[in-house]
């Protein structure tokens, strides 16, 4: 028997591991700088798309496919949760002079410039099912999301009414499917099988292009699981033994990643955007800022750049457009400090210790002291290089050739350069900091620190200073 309300500790679970789903749910919803004029912000709508069956456009597809590994306990419930944007159509009706609307491009008030534009409407389809009702044909869960229309009037900053949005949704419907299967072998393990299709009946017109199909399409979908008794495998890294099997799960647009934290496996997200298993929200984040591969610090800099007249666009394009622009033009300094240069591999190195009366771990001392640590100075430290020693002040020819790691080396290959430090990394390598001799900007990197870096291997001594 299946049902659509979680228990208290299943919704717990799952509220973990929306954290991340939110952040596919909204990936790319809207892009720096954050206004429907920008030409980047005309083509939307890039993750997990599922389109109508009759829309057979190259590179877009109906269904999503999720297949993964699962060893539950008996009696173990299964909960699913499948979630999407309905895309609105939010167009811009003016106020005649003489009584009614007229629709129109734009609407420039006061405070905002209120554009036409596609919004996202989250949906979500809930399920929990005990597992062993999943053998064989398993359940499958129709769905459908009718048509809607709402109307909302605009006034202006002192009141006086200036128009409406009107906000239309077509009619979509689905189906979730879900099966699982026990697998030949000493171990007790499931293939379980999840897939989303769309099944809308929406026939397109002759001349209709992608926009008119994603009005019936189910947008940035993705599948939440959750078992309450047992736990799941992982697809990216399974232990020896599970390995042919993996290899035989067939995953379709989507790909299934263990989620919640480190160490638990009783959750996976099934998403269309490629992820490592536990994936977790930067700590450092101040918030969403939705632009797809976005990195907050550059952005938040970007958005609180932007022009009065850019700010005013971008706060009536959406409403979480606007929220972005809040968040940059009110972010205190110490949160925009804590956003540069975050280094999480050197936590993994330091001895950490329980501070009494404190719930977190903290080191007893800095990984690296360099006022403490007499061993290393990268201003005299030297390495030999052709039986010559090489230190800050060496002239060297650069050889990157041999390696060849970095699509830049072709430009300085065989130039020569003016050593700045000579570095030792924990990990026991030599790395030697240049200045190309020739770059007129060498004194402006050597003030701000930015070098270029080769290891011994690839530069020549030219002369000992």
């Amino acid at each position: 028997m299946t049902t659509t309300v979680f228990t208290p500790g299943t919704e717990a679970r799952l509220a973990v591991a929306r954290q991340v789903a939110d952040a596919v749910l909204f990936e790319g919803y809207v892009l720096y700088p954050y206004r429907a004029s920008a030409a980047k912000n005309r083509f939307r709508w890039q993750f997990g798309v599922l389109v109508p069956p009759s829309w057979n456009a190259a590179g877009e597809h109906s269904l999503q496919h999720t297949a993964c590994l699962m060893e539950p306990r008996p009696g173990a419930e299964l909960a699913l949760e499948v979630r999407f944007l309905h895309v609105q159509r939010r167009t811009v009706e003016a106020l005649r002079d003489g009584g009614g609307y007229v629709p129109v491009t734009e609407l420039r008030l006061a405070d905002r410039v209120l554009p036409t534009w596609d919004e996202g409407v989250e949906e979500r389809i809930a399920l929990a099912v005990p597992v062993g009702e999943l053998d064989g044909e398993g359940v499958t869960v129709p769905f459908t999301r009718p048509a809607a229309q709402e109307t909302e009037e605009v006034t202006d900053a002192d009141g006086r009414l200036r128009g409406r949005l009107v906000r239309r949704r077509e009619a979509i419907s689905g189906t979730v499917r879900i099966s699982a299967a026990e697998l030949d072998g000493p171990y007790r393990v499931r293939r379980l099988s999840v897939t989303v299709e769309n099944t809308s009946d929406w026939k397109p017109l002759p001349d209709a292009d992608r926009h008119a199909a994603l009005a019936h399409s189910l947008v940035a979908t993705h599948t939440l699981l959750r078992l309450d008794a047992g736990s799941f495998l992982s697809m990216t890294d399974p232990p020896e033994w599970a390995k042919g099997a993996v290899a035989s799960c067939d995953n379709r647009h989507t790909w299934p990643v263990l989620a919640g934290e480190p160490g638990r496996a009783d959750l996976v997200l099934s998403s269309p955007i490629i992820l490592d298993d536990h994936p977790a929200i930067a700590p450092e984040s101040p918030g969403a800022l939705y632009d797809a591969t976005e990195i907050d610090e550059i952005l938040a800099l970007r958005t609180a750049a932007l022009t009065d007249e850019e700010k005013r666009e971008a706060r009536g394009t959406d409403a979480r457009a606007a929220a972005v622009i809040d968040l940059a033009d009110t972010m205190p300094p110490e949160v925009l400090e804590r956003l540069h240069g975050a280094v999480r591999s050197l936590r993994e190195v330091t001895a950490p210790q329980h501070s009494p009366g404190a719930d977190v771990l903290v080191p007893d001392t800095p990984w690296w002291d360099p006022a403490g640590d007499t061993s290393v100075d990268p201003a005299r430290d030297h390495v030999l290089v052709d039986g010559h020693a090489v230190r800050a002040g060496s002239r060297v020819l650069l050889r990157p050739r041999l390696r060849r790691t970095d699509a830049q080396d072709l430009f300085v290959d065989g130039r020569s350069a003016l050593v700045e430090a000579v570095l030792h990394d924990v990990d026991g390598g030599v790395h030697i900091a240049v200045t190309l001799e020739d770059d007129p900007g060498a004194d402006i990197r050597r003030e701000q620190g930015r070098f270029l870096y080769f290891q011994p291997d690839e530069v020549h001594a030219l002369e000992d200073v």
